[in-house]
């Protein structure tokens, strides 16, 4: 398989300005090049993080709001118990931070899953500079919103209360934000345990387990568990009323969806994934424009 269509890896993935979330800030609609230089000059590229290093902890006073570039952030509260509570993945491409506007300080913890690397944008200069450039203020405006819908769709997420409809749903909602990226929406490498997920969706490790055989067993999903990479088929949306409302679905060709039913049936007669998929991409060619 050529290098560009090879199994996502969410820690190697590095985002170009047009690609990631900052281009809705970098690239507003009228923006000239003067102010596009002007926007870019304080804006500020730090160290990588590794895995385990904090991005910022709960408390800390609000200065800066953050994009991922590579790589994968948790975002977590500890409850007054001590327990940790799962509040959400960013990847590649997303913005986070806007939690600590409103107190000036952040009400939640970001820690690197995996080495990540990210832009950092001062709020004050940017709030300044927003006042100067209306296009850029209802570009934040936008990515405000955004992340309001986005924590909506994790509360009717976590409403669910069949664990199977949480996992599916989360996974779906995956290969969603990486393929609106341009990368395979079917086969990818998670970056979180599935411990981690659990506690996000509200599942203990046990459960998730168990659905996850569960969902290989009904030839939903296949995994390479030394690479973490999991494999979504067709079927897997089909099977969840939110499918037809989802964008990733909506997009997806009738002879993709036909090539991601193969996909799997090839996978089940003993082919890796990668072998399964190689094959597909051979018969299929469109299935190599969609980050197969």
């Amino acid at each position: 398989m050529n290098p560009e269509h090879q199994i996502f890896d969410i820690s190697k993935f590095k985002v170009s300005c047009a690609d990631c979330s900052l281009a809705e800030l970098c690239l507003p609609l009228g923006l000239n090049i003067d102010d596009l230089v002007e926007l870019e000059n304080i804006i500020k590229q730090s160290r990588p993080l590794q895995r385990g290093d904090y991005l910022f902890n709960t408390g800390d006073p609000f200065k800066r709001l953050f994009a991922v570039r590579s790589g994968a952030i948790k975002v977590y509260k500890v409850s007054e118990d001590g327990n940790e509570q799962i509040l959400g993945f960013y990847l590649p491409g997303e913005m986070l931070g806007f939690d600590a506007i409103e107190e000036q300080r952040h009400v939640c913890t970001a820690v690197a899953l995996e080495t990540s690397s990210y832009c950092a944008i001062p709020f004050s200069r940017l709030e300044n500079l927003c006042q100067q450039l209306p296009g850029l203020q209802h570009q934040m405006f936008r990515l405000m919103s955004r992340e309001i819908s986005t924590e909506n769709k994790s509360l009717l997420l976590l409403g669910k209360k069949n664990a199977e409809d949480k996992i599916a749903t989360f996974l779906i909602s995956l290969s969603t934000r990486l393929n609106l990226l341009g990368y395979s929406a079917t086969e990818f490498k998670l970056p979180m345990s599935r411990q981690e997920i659990g506690n996000y969706l509200g599942l203990t490790v046990e459960t998730v387990s168990r659905i996850f055989s569960r969902l290989q067993k009904e030839k939903l999903i296949s995994m390479e568990n030394e690479m973490n990479t999991i494999m979504i088929t067709a079927e897997l949306m089909h099977n969840w009323p939110h499918y037809k409302e989802d964008y990733l679905c909506k997009q997806l060709p009738e002879n993709v969806k036909v090539a991601l039913d193969l996909q799997h049936k090839e996978h089940s007669r003993g082919l890796s994934v990668r072998e399964s998929a190689e094959k597909i991409c051979n018969k299929f060619p469109t299935c190599l424009q969609m980050g197969f």
